[in-house]
């Protein structure tokens, strides 16, 4: 079957289709917008966002950075109800519209159609889609029943997948996809990614790794057939992950198979040969770069040994200050003690007939009987 013939399911008129495209996995703390400017400048097609909760966006104000051009959403700390005037609100998302506007997809870790809906309302008009994270493995996302746990409760994940086409698609155009893990029986996979596929979206990212599973343990490929190839039955954009070190890497694992729409996310790290070879069309000396970076690092390392140094010096004088303190009131109390020693009278026992001779005065010791006679005694 050519690539022509392939079915597509109808990509909405603001969104994206995912197929033969190179893009930025998203990744927890590391996918925020100065990665994602870096990928995309180096040559990603498209970036996903971290993982961002539904209930930290829910609440959120949005608002546009005028210094920087970004747009915002941002609230107040909630660890805190009491606020005071230099308390500044938390940025709990950030886009900047002209750089990654329509090639950034907002990924979202939730387990409830409603929440799903409300937050995504919140950000659909500033992005290109919407994914919603069911591959995460770490306690942050499971313990919450998203994440990976929504492949133990696949009614769940259909529902709010379900929800968000329904509500999110016709109101904002753009498309809706999800991010999933393999199950470790090729068969639940299959029945999973069959119903997935029902639900109305564009695209599914296959994590080729089951849940218990580290990044240190090679990626599992034999499953990814089977899955591309009930997306491309469907019409689905199918997204690989795992393991794929360069877009030449991509380029072998894409074109080897049948399943041309196959498309590969890859962590920010991997992009590195290709901003190293835009460095050097550019005129750049990547020698002075990683010296300047070494120089950075040593200073950073510098001022923070300097710190540790100030830190123990002034604890030392802390120290110091308290035995010159403790000495000098041990020879200020000496010859007090030299003089009750003299006297026979240490502070204990000093201490001790003081008590006695105030006992004696409060309960004075009954008088003698007087002695006894001698004719008493002779007898």
């Amino acid at each position: 079957m050519t690539a022509e013939a392939v079915a597509k399911v109808p990509i909405p008129p603001r969104g994206v289709d995912y197929r033969g495209k190179v893009v930025l996995a998203p990744m927890v703390r590391s996918g925020e917008l100065p990665s994602r400017l870096l990928a995309l400048q180096y040559g990603a097609d498209l970036v996903w966002g971290p993982e961002t909760i539904d209930k930290s966006m829910i609440g959120t104000t949005r608002r546009v950075n005028e210094r920087t051009g970004c747009i915002e959403w941002s609230r107040m700390p909630s660890n805190s109800g009491v606020y005071g005037p230099t308390t500044k609100a938390s940025i709990i998302y950030r886009v900047h519209p002209q750089l990654e506007g329509r090639r950034l997809v907002y990924q979202m870790g939730t387990c409830d159609p409603d929440r799903a809906v409300q937050a995504a309302r919140l950000v659909a008009a500033d992005v290109a889609g919407i994914d919603v994270n069911a591959g995460c493995p770490k306690p942050f996302s499971t313990d919450g029943g998203m994440g990976a746990a929504l492949l133990k409760t696949p009614d769940r994940l259909c529902a709010i997948l379900e929800a968000l086409v329904a509500h999110i698609v016709p109101a904002f155009g753009i498309g809706i996809s999800v991010k999933i893990r393999l199950l470790r029986d090729p068969a639940d996979t299959e029945a999973l990614v069959r119903r997935l596929v029902r639900t109305g979206i564009v695209g599914l990212t296959v994590h080729c790794r089951t849940a218990p599973m580290r990044p240190r343990e090679r990626a599992i490929r034999a499953q990814l057939p089977l899955v591309a190839g009930i997306c491309r039955e469907a019409g689905v954009a199918c997204l690989m992950n795992g393991d794929v070190a360069s877009r030449d890497e991509w380029e072998q694992e894409r074109f080897a198979s049948v399943y041309v729409d196959v498309c590969t996310a890859l962590g920010f790290t991997e992009l590195l040969p290709q901003a190293q070879a835009t460095d050097k069309a550019m005129g750049l000396d990547p020698d002075a770069l990683q010296a300047a970076h070494d120089a950075k690092a040593a200073a950073k390392a510098d001022r923070k040994a300097a710190l540790a140094e100030a830190k123990r010096s002034t604890s030392a004088a802390v120290l110091a200050a308290g035995d010159d303190m403790a000495e000098a009131r041990s020879a200020e109390q000496q010859p007090h003690k030299r003089a009750r020693t003299e006297r026979g009278l240490t502070p204990h026992s000093a201490t001790a007939t003081a008590a006695a001779a105030a006992s004696s005065e409060m309960h004075p010791l009954p008088p003698l009987p007087p002695p006894a006679s001698a004719e008493v005694a002779t007898i």
